[in-house]
């Protein structure tokens, strides 16, 4: 009976570390997109383009092409979903634009949300990861600079994004549910229109890149440190979680207690992923030369 009990007991612990080995992260490097394992091992070149999300199921990768318009000054972009077993990959037809940018999965892997230029202003586009029923989310009290880096809540139901004074909670029809004031959330930082934001598991805390004011500078270095901070939704002030000598930038959360992100050391002309913990001590590398990373859920 004993022998028969931990042989279960075995079987149930390798099915935990099998279904731990099948999450995917997916990241830039130069031009192209490529998958990881979580350990930044066994990558595989998934196509060319830029700012993908790997969808929670690990299946798919949702990312952007990247062009020059034939038409227009400027670049041309779509979305498009590959394929992480065949690597096929699908332009979504029937969207209203040749410039959209950084899709993100929907907590269910049914709908993307993206940037979407339209009617000469950036715009939020929903649309179904079968590339159907597209629809633009609109709130004329939204400036555009609101809709460079969505990020679904957890629920679902409503989308987080940030113009230069604001982070915003909006529900599918664009009506804001809540608003928070970076100058009252955020002591001696910025955000940039480009920054990024990333809800925890448990949906009540939001990762999020900044720019530091008044931290030293560092030489080849253009712009303001970057650095990444944490905010309790139901708090009043953003705590921050990287180091002070640490240029680091770009969060998806990866657990309770961790994270991915990007990390530029000095006398580094590029930033590399790493994994780090909450507390902001020991990033381990996972994979040098690449930016933005994503992973599938737990």
């Amino acid at each position: 009976m004993k022998q028969f009990t931990f042989a279960i007991f075995l079987c149930v612990a390798f099915s935990g570390l099998s279904n731990a080995a099948q999450r995917k992260i997916a990241y830039e490097h130069g031009e192209n997109i490529l998958v990881a394992d979580i350990d930044g091992t066994h990558t595989k070149k998934i196509a060319a383009g830029a700012l993908p999300e790997i969808s929670p199921d690990g299946t798919r990768i949702a990312f952007n092409t990247e062009g020059d318009s034939k038409t227009r000054p400027g670049p041309e972009r779509h979305i498009a979903i590959a394929d992480v077993a065949s690597g096929k990959v699908t332009v979504l037809p029937n969207i209203p634009s040749d410039n959209c940018f950084g899709p993100v999965w929907s907590p269910d892997g049914r709908q993307l949300a993206f940037s979407i230029m339209a009617d000469k202003a950036w715009q939020l586009g929903l649309v179904n990861a079968d590339g159907s029923g597209f629809r633009f989310v609109k709130n004329a009290e939204l400036r555009p600079e609101a809709f460079g880096a969505p990020e679904w809540a957890r629920d679902g139901k409503s989308i987080f994004c940030h113009d230069l004074d604001n982070i915003y909670q909006i529900d599918l029809n664009g009506n804001v549910l809540k608003k928070w004031e970076l100058a009252k959330i955020l002591t001696d930082a910025s955000m940039n229109g480009g920054d990024r934001l990333s809800v925890s598991p448990d949906g009540k805390s939001l990762l999020m890149d900044v720019d530091c004011g008044s931290e030293h500078e560092r030489k080849n270095w253009d712009g303001p440190q970057p650095a990444i901070e944490k905010f309790d939704l139901s708090g009043d002030k953003a705590v921050r979680v990287t180091a002070k000598d640490d240029f680091v930038w770009e969060p998806f959360w990866l657990s309770a207690n961790e994270f991915l992100c990007i990390i530029q050391k000095e006398n580094e002309n590029q930033p590399s992923i790493y994994r780090m913990s909450l507390d902001g001590k020991n990033p381990k590398l996972l994979v040098k030369h690449a930016r933005t990373p994503s992973a599938s859920a737990p």
